[in-house]
């Protein structure tokens, strides 16, 4: 193997790795949580903040990173975004207090989102349009997939093993060692012709508007979606988002230039990842609570529990990789959103008696399925065509569209499970049985709002695609009239 061909792959390696953890760390504290609140003294208002404070300040980040890492320097801005992450992660596991924590969880999102974008734009520069870019999309969005339920795997045998302080002292090793190799092996990039001016003000009202609704949107279960605060939050986000773009429309080098948005593909990878990714993120939640509260698992066994729908993610996306590469995206999309639908329609059949194998093993081998092929198609509908003039801008935009998918998804399933758990308690005798009985229905009324999102996404993604497969396949032909980057290696 030629030496810049061995530099690409360690590159790809070393961004793989990266977008995992990121991934992970959203969902790695969900079964440390019990322990979590003992330890600490959580109180229960307050402990779903450990994951919303990484969620908050990760989706409201996600466009300024990206435009950081055009304007700096992506490799700079990844290595930096790496190293501020394993500190970070270190003051997570040596927090003593409830608050410390949630400070510490805050700056882990921030550094998230500039070395997520960063990374997906040193991929795009790496690898040129076409069958390899195609290949390297797909192992990227292979380890976002599988990052969730890895997530919970590792948390469980964690938290059973070691103590739930090693949920984030295991980033530490993983982040300065990546960062380390980065230097190494990794070229410097930026955006040829990219205009030295940062939008100040477009990035601190989308910053802030994309801020404020994702508190809104993990607030409003315990606030209530029609009560005052959720009200404000979400009237506040709204007029700094309008202020975005109104500031977009008439500065001189915009931060987000709404000329992207006539790119078919993209729009239509951004709102298909922002309606399917609920259903993804609440599939991994509710499956962890049903495994710990309905079937008495502990977490370790909980985080072995859900190792096949980590392992059956990565396998589909690497089918579904190849498979788009031969047939186009678009089959392979809407296949992947079928048997996603059908997975969680299967979960929502769980029963308060119920069994590993068919409650959990089978809909989970199923959504595995379903989840690979529509994460790398989405990906490769988003990323395969990009220049690289717009590759930090794109995947802040889809990265974006994940974070705000996976905020309103958790708020949404949420408020409908405690709903339908607290009108089934009311209607029943108030026994262990009875909440165990209520509890239940929750999360099968979790599961089917979650496939109700996805056959939503279904309908987006007939809509921005096309019969023709030709136009999707433009990602793996090479664009003679496209300057074609070639990474400098040291």
């Amino acid at each position: 193997m030629a030496a810049g061909e061995r530099y690409r792959w360690i590159t790809l390696g070393l961004l793989i790795g990266a977008q995992f953890v990121v991934v992970l760390d959203a969902a790695i504290v969900t079964v440390a949580l019990p322990s979590i609140a003992t330890d600490l003294r959580f109180a229960e208002q307050d402990l779903s903040w450990i994951v919303n404070a990484y969620l908050l300040t990760f989706g409201g980040f996600l466009l300024l990173g990206g435009r950081l890492a055009d304007l700096i320097g992506r490799r700079c801005i990844f290595v930096t975004g790496l190293v501020v992450f394993g500190l970070a992660s270190l003051a997570d596991g040596l927090a003593g207090t409830p608050g410390q924590l949630v400070a510490a969880r805050a700056v882990q999102g921030l550094c998230a989102a500039l070395l997520s974008p960063a990374a997906l734009s040193i991929l795009t520069a790496t690898f040129q349009s076409g069958p390899q870019r195609d290949r390297a999309l797909g192992a990227w969005a292979a380890a976002g997939a599988s990052g969730g339920a890895g997530g919970v795997l590792l948390g469980g045998v964690l938290t059973g093993s070691v103590g739930w302080r090693w949920v984030f002292w295991v980033n530490v090793p993983v982040a300065i060692t990546a960062a380390a190799l980065t230097l190494c092996f990794v070229a410097e990039h930026r955006a040829p012709q990219t205009s030295g001016h940062i939008d100040l003000a477009g990035g601190v009202s989308i910053t802030a508007g994309l801020s404020l609704l994702v508190y809104a949107l993990v607030s409003a279960p315990e606030h209530g979606w029609a009560s005052a605060p959720t009200l404000a939050c979400l009237g506040g986000a709204a007029t700094l988002i309008v202020t975005f773009i109104v500031i977009e429309l008439h500065t001189r080098s915009p931060l987000v230039p709404f000329s992207v948005f006539r790119r078919r593909p993209l729009t239509g990878a951004n709102l298909t990842m922002l309606i399917f990714f609920p259903g993804m993120a609440g599939m991994f939640y509710f499956v962890s609570l049903y495994l710990q509260q309905i079937l008495g698992y502990q977490p370790l066994i909980a985080g072995l529990a859900q190792l096949p729908l980590a392992l059956g993610i990565i396998v589909s996306s690497r089918v579904a990789s190849w498979l788009a590469t031969r047939h186009g995206v678009r089959p392979v999309l809407l296949s992947g959103l079928v048997l996603f639908t059908g997975g969680l329609v299967w979960f929502a059949q769980v029963s308060p008696s119920g069994g590993f194998v068919i409650d959990v093993l089978g809909p989970s081998l199923l959504a595995a399925l379903g989840v690979g092929m529509v994460f790398v198609t989405l990906t490769i509908l988003a990323m395969g065509d990009t220049g690289e003039a717009e590759a930090g801008l794109t995947s802040g935009l889809i990265n974006t569209s994940q974070q705000l998918g996976a905020a309103l998804g958790l708020a949404v399933l949420a408020s409908v499970a405690g709903f339908r758990t607290q009108h089934a308690l009311t209607a029943a005798h108030s026994t262990p049985s009875a909440a165990i009985i209520a509890l239940t229905a929750g999360y099968q009324s979790a599961f089917l709002g979650g496939a109700g999102f996805v056959l939503t996404a279904m309908v987006v993604a007939v809509l921005f695609t096309r019969p023709s497969s030709t136009q999707y396949n433009r990602s793996r032909v090479p664009d003679p009239d496209r300057k074609q980057v070639v990474s400098r290696q040291p």
